[in-house]
């Protein structure tokens, strides 16, 4: 019997007597639920399960236990597979409802309803459960979902933007849980994806990922009244990922109250979803994979992000980590950007001391702190020193993030916390020259005080103050637009000290190092220099943050790391181009290359692709295709790679590795988001060009088109095109044309209908575009410009002709209207 319901199909494969009325069903009855690409097949014939699900016509279900909802009591394990009694079915006109799902034994009950509503794109399974008595729960799976096998998905991207990557999944078993409300699975060379998505506002939710001991990918979720806190949580185990059989998740209480969970299956197509555009001259499917995999895996859940893969044995991240935010430049995905809006909420909260020392690490356990340094969240000082970098990286994600969101309101909150970081780390410039100092003298107490954690640097730090030095610009001009100019100035001011302070000499107090043509790693108490073997981030930081803007320093520089490049054949920097002097780094770092005294690191891609792009940009560029043809034989599933042979080495799998991909959009196609506008500043090879770009920004999708000289950004409606550095922005009734890294607005056309902008011309006496409408007649448009002389006369020409003399006000702003039609040549010119 076939019977039609508004929105759903239902197939009975048994006799029915009135089941669609609430009348008992035969235990023999199957039923199809299906909507849009996802389908269904419920099995009643012995429990409750659904026993088939597929995506677009695939199945990734198909087995008896395929998809159940069970508990665990103390040993005991209850489900709907083995019911007290027979439910009933019946139609609710936009779907089928199951009552009288009940399972337990005789001290416990549980009474379950499901309910399947459809739509033409979605499947809705309603869980509505109470039980008998207030019970202590082992494990909740509401439901379980058993995948046929572990490599049906690659990977499921939460609700938060991070990924549980079923590759790192390489023991049998293995569990990791997350607190997430969506799961979105997907398949590399698949088109087809699934999310599933929780919605209990009552209720936490957190969801476990296990390869079980036959293969498969059992993926659960579980609600609760209660906190969802990792077993055994204490100031030592935080653990979330377990290579070995058992739970993730500590018991949790519930009382016999109605609890209610709506469960929504959904299509993705994977095509869509990461559609980057047309990526000319790279490997475009290894760029979206490594954006899709390593750049996501430092998420550990929804309030950690870090550099480090929650894979990792003790988990940590290090806040000592300035370019977190700059992965989310590169992901693209509003889910990141949002998540870790509120894990760095979570951190100004938790990772704080009082005099405003920022935490430099958290991890599932306490192994790596300092004795006794740690506190009940799970954030610590580390064994290795004070790794003084936490404070001003706090701060520069912080700043990085607001421009990727344009989130007044969330970097108001962060506010007072980033001020209390800088100006907790200001203080330490004992010596007021500018330059902050580290609280260890010297290599002789043989503590680090940054990221190169075992390497001794000590008081004056180049690689702590590069890092000052872009927290303090970048925030300067956070604090004008929070509207405090005495702040933003303070901040800018501290950056211009420290900046001329570093670019000195080393004979007259400075990092520069004449003879080795390089800037030093730290000066020590006793004025003695360290670290003269060319660093490489403190060099790439030099430049790339604009501390040395000297082209020929410059020069010397990148020339020098290059040219051992090319003689060692190196696929990637390393950490150092040669050795730390003995003694400035732990005893096991010699004889050099090893670990972090001469060993190729990936995470600091990023910073050398932005040092590469303006001088040479061809040279960046080598080094991003050699990451992205290392992706390809190893999935850059490792910590370092040796500087001996280049294998792969530590399990401490780093997101860093994707940061040169993430380069590859910041530095060479110039993708940079800011807070008010996209800012679009290409260095493009030869080869890069026709690259066109879909990029996420602000919440909508952009066209970036890449030809040299050539620039265009369009939402769909507006479009700029330039030859050189500029901004873009609109809404729904205007466009803004920022010239060159201006900040405030150059041109703003205001205007309902589509509009083009092609800029000849902006300059302070000329200022020419063309205009092209795609609507005819003679509508109004309006033209603000900014940046002009103030109370001054302009000549306004429109195609060739001259039109009225125009005034600025006394901010430097003309406004002015004229009738629109199909293409128009406007000139804005200076009267003398």
């Amino acid at each position: 019997m076939l019977l039609l319901f508004t929105s759903l199909v239902i197939f009975c494969q048994c006799q029915l007597t009135e089941s669609a009325y609430g009348r008992s069903l035969s235990d023999t009855g199957k039923y199809v639920v299906s909507s849009g690409k996802i389908k269904m097949i419920l099995d009643l014939s012995s429990g409750v399960a659904v026993t088939s699900l597929s995506v677009n016509g695939k199945n990734v279900v198909n087995a008896r236990d395929g998809m159940i909802t069970s508990v665990t009591i103390g040993n005991k394990i209850f489900s709907s597979l083995h019911l007290l009694r027979h439910p009933i079915v019946r139609s609710t006109g936009s779907g089928i409802q199951i009552k009288g799902i009940r399972y337990g034994d005789k001290t416990i009950t549980v009474f379950e309803t499901w309910t399947f509503l459809t739509n033409n794109k979605n499947i809705d399974w309603k869980i509505t459960r109470t039980f008998s008595k207030s019970i202590s729960l082992n494990v909740v799976q509401s439901p379980v979902i058993n995948f046929e096998s572990i490599s049906t998905w690659d990977g499921a991207i939460q609700g938060y933007g991070g990924l549980a990557w079923f590759y790192l999944f390489t023991d049998k078993p293995s569990s990791y849980g997350v607190h997430s409300r969506s799961s979105s699975f997907w398949k590399g060379d698949k088109k087809d994806g699934l999310k599933i998505t929780v919605n209990t506002p009552a209720n936490n939710v957190a969801m476990t990922y296990k390869r079980t001991k036959v293969d498969r990918l059992s993926y659960s979720i579980m609600t609760s009244s209660s906190d969802i806190i990792p077993l055994n949580d204490t100031d030592s185990h935080r653990r979330q990922f377990l290579r070995s059989d058992g739970n993730v998740w500590s018991p949790v209480n519930e009382k016999p109250i109605n609890a209610t969970e709506d469960i929504l299956f959904s299509y993705i197509d994977n095509d869509r979803a990461f559609d980057r555009g047309d990526l000319i001259g790279v490997n475009g499917k290894q760029v979206n994979a490594v954006l899709n995999t390593i750049a996501r895996i430092g998420v550990i859940d929804s309030l950690h992000n870090g550099g480090n893969s929650w894979a990792t044995p003790y988990g940590p991240i290090c806040l000592h980590e300035q370019y977190i935010a700059q992965l989310g430049l590169g992901i693209g995905d509003e889910r990141y950007l949002r998540g870790y809006e509120a894990c760095l909420n979570y951190y100004r909260d938790h990772a704080f001391k009082n005099d405003g020392r920022v935490f430099p690490r958290w991890a599932y356990t306490n192994e790596d702190a300092a004795p006794g340094q740690f506190n009940h969240d799970g954030f610590y000082e580390a064994q290795w020193g004070i790794l003084m970098d936490s404070n001003p990286d706090f701060v520069s994600n912080v700043s990085d993030l607001f421009n990727l969101t344009g989130d007044r309101k969330w970097v108001a909150g962060q506010q007072k916390a980033c001020e209390k970081a800088l100006d907790w780390i200001l203080r330490r410039d004992i010596n007021h020259n500018g330059l902050v100092e580290m609280m260890n003298s010297n290599q002789n107490e043989k503590k680090s005080s940054d990221w190169i954690d075992i390497v001794w640097a000590s008081f004056e730090n180049a690689f702590v103050n590069a890092k000052l030095y872009y927290a303090l610009v970048q925030w300067s001009d956070i604090e004008r637009v929070l509207g405090d100019p005495i702040k933003s100035n303070y901040y800018a001011e501290c950056a211009r000290k420290l900046k001329t302070s570093f670019n000195k000499n080393i004979d007259d107090g400075g990092f520069w190092d004449e003879h080795n043509h390089c800037y030093v790693h730290w000066r020590d108490n006793q004025n003695v220099v360290h670290g003269t073997n060319m660093v490489t981030p403190v060099n790439f930081m030099a430049i790339a943050y604009g501390i040395c803007d000297d082209p020929v320093r410059q020069k010397v520089i990148l020339d020098a790391i290059e040219t051992k490049m090319l003689a060692e054949n190196l696929f990637f920097w390393p950490l150092t181009m040669a050795s730390y002097a003995p003694g400035e780094s732990k005893e096991s770092q010699y004889p050099f290359p090893s670990y972090e005294n001469g060993d190729l690191f990936l995470s600091w891609g990023s910073i050398g692709v932005a040092a590469y792009a303006k001088y040479q940009p061809a040279i960046a560029l080598k080094y991003i295709e050699n990451v992205l043809n290392q992706y390809g034989k190893d999935g850059l599933a490792f910590q370092r790679y040796s500087r001996k042979d280049q294998s792969g080495q530590g399990d401490d799998i780093l997101a860093g590795n994707s940061l040169s991909i993430v380069g590859l959009y910041q530095s060479i196609y110039g993708v940079n988001p800011r807070y008010n506008r996209l800012l679009l500043n290409p260095h493009l090879p030869a080869q890069l060009n026709g690259t066109k770009l879909k990029y996420h920004f602000h919440g909508r999708i952009l066209n970036i088109d890449l030809n040299a000289a050539n620039y265009a950004v369009s939402d769909g409606k507006y479009a700029i095109t330039s030859a050189g550095t500029f901004g873009f922005n609109s809404t729904a009734a205007s466009v803004t044309y920022f010239d060159g890294e201006k900040s405030d607005a150059s041109l703003q056309v205001i205007q309902k209908k589509p509009v083009n902008i092609l800029i000849h011309t902006w300059e302070p006496a000329t200022r020419s575009w063309k205009m092209v409408f795609d609507h005819g007649g003679s509508l109004p448009t309006m033209y603000k410009i900014g940046q002009l002389r103030a109370k001054s006369q302009y000549l306004l020409k429109v195609n060739g002709k001259p039109q009225k003399i125009l005034y600025s006000d006394q901010y430097g702003m003309i406004t002015f209207s004229i009738p629109s039609v199909k293409t128009q040549e406007i000139v804005v010119t200076a009267k003398s």
